[in-house]
């Protein structure tokens, strides 16, 4: 039904007056602006795309063991694949972890013009640090067109260390009581409030969390710390759990350990797939190599397949068989793994269907797509 013209200014006027009033946005906000997470495979499980990662207008939350990664991939690796698109970081470190050589070693320009850095122990300063400055971001640019409006995204590393006024009080009078379920409650109305006021500016939030094992058989997926509400406030969530890596530059298994293996597992995405995982290497002499997971995934989609000692795809545009080594897939010879990363891309029907999918009006649309791009020759 048509709005007549009267309801419709009346719904205007109402929408204009709440919005200005309060800071409610209005209409969708779909993300335009997305960071990469350092890593191709990751940026898939996560967004979909390769080249994506964490979108701007979101809350993201990387959670996991303590030297799982976390804050490898989110104060190191998204902070400098921000500032690259020219997006000011605000890193809010609460256990007073993060120095300047580790920053500047991973990349992160940690100049003032790039990168705020400040240090925070409580709940309520996060969150009155964070709205204050939304309050003076939308004063200076409620007039201005969102394109042109400064991009910003803040880094909390990490909420598990953020502390409660309860327990500051309890500490200076010896009385250790615990925090009766404040914190938890604490941290889903700050993520809550983020939520629902960020989305439709050019601001971002991504946190990092700790999580411990889970007792329950039936679901036996990590568990992350800070309560369910806070879980189900986040937009996207990422668990990780930490395996020792055992083995040189060449791939060659040693005794000694020489990183850690962070198996990420997307627990709660909007994008793709979730519960989908990836493991990602980083060695403690050259860190992440972008393509880390990349190899594995497609040998999970049987794009890629093992024949003998090698391992054997076959390019969908020309029908040509590549077959190297695994240690020569693994170094990305001749960008082998870029050329089955792009026609990954191009060709959605190279994942497997499900018996529900086919038959379905988006199975025939998609697959018509896919034989138009084949060459003839290959079609049979």
């Amino acid at each position: 039904m048509k709005l007549t013209s009267g309801f419709a200014n009346i719904l205007k006027n109402s929408t204009a007056s709440v919005k200005k009033n309060t800071g409610v946005s209005v209409g969708f906000h779909d993300p335009d602006t997305w960071i990469s997470t350092g890593n191709f495979a990751l940026n898939y499980r996560i967004s979909g795309d390769f080249e994506k990662g964490i979108p701007l207008g979101k809350v993201t939350v990387f959670a996991g063991e303590s030297g799982s990664g976390k804050s490898f991939i989110v104060s190191g690796n998204i902070a400098r694949e921000a500032q690259k698109q020219g997006i000011h970081v605000v890193m809010i470190d609460t256990e007073n972890a993060l120095d300047d050589k580790w920053l500047t070693d991973l990349g992160v320009d940690t100049s003032e013009d790039c990168l705020t850095k400040v240090n925070m122990a409580m709940i309520d300063d996060v969150a009155k640090y964070i709205g204050t400055f939304i309050k003076g971001y939308r004063d200076a640019y409620d007039d201005v067109p969102k394109e042109e409006r400064l991009k910003v995204l803040f880094i909390v590393d990490s909420l598990g260390m953020l502390l409660t006024p309860t327990e500051v009080d309890q500490f200076e009078k010896g009385d250790m009581k615990g925090d009766m379920g404040r914190k938890a409650k604490q941290l889903k109305a700050l993520i809550t409030n983020l939520v629902n006021t960020i989305g439709a500016l050019n601001i971002g939030l991504v946190c990092t969390n700790h999580t411990y094992a889970s007792q329950d058989m039936f679901d036996p997926d990590p568990k992350v710390s800070g309560g369910s509400g806070f879980v189900y406030a986040s937009s996207i969530l990422v668990a990780m759990g930490k395996l020792k890596l055992k083995e040189d530059e060449e791939g060659n298994k040693t005794s000694d350990v020489a990183g850690i293996r962070a198996k990420c597992k997307v627990m709660k995405t909007r994008y793709n797939k979730p519960f989908e995982d990836v493991e990602i290497k980083i060695p403690y002499s050259s860190g992440m190599n972008p393509r880390s997971g990349l190899l594995d995934m497609f040998e999970k989609y049987k794009l890629i397949t093992q024949s003998g000692n090698s391992l054997i795809y076959v390019d969908i545009d020309t029908g040509e068989q590549i077959k190297k080594f695994r240690k020569a897939w693994i170094r990305n010879e001749d960008n082998c793994l870029d050329l089955v990363m792009a026609q990954f891309s191009r060709h959605p029907l190279i994942l497997p269907i499900t018996e529900e999918e086919k038959g379905t009006e988006e199975y025939d649309s998609s697959i018509d797509t896919v034989l138009e791009n084949i060459p003839d020759e290959l079609k049979d």
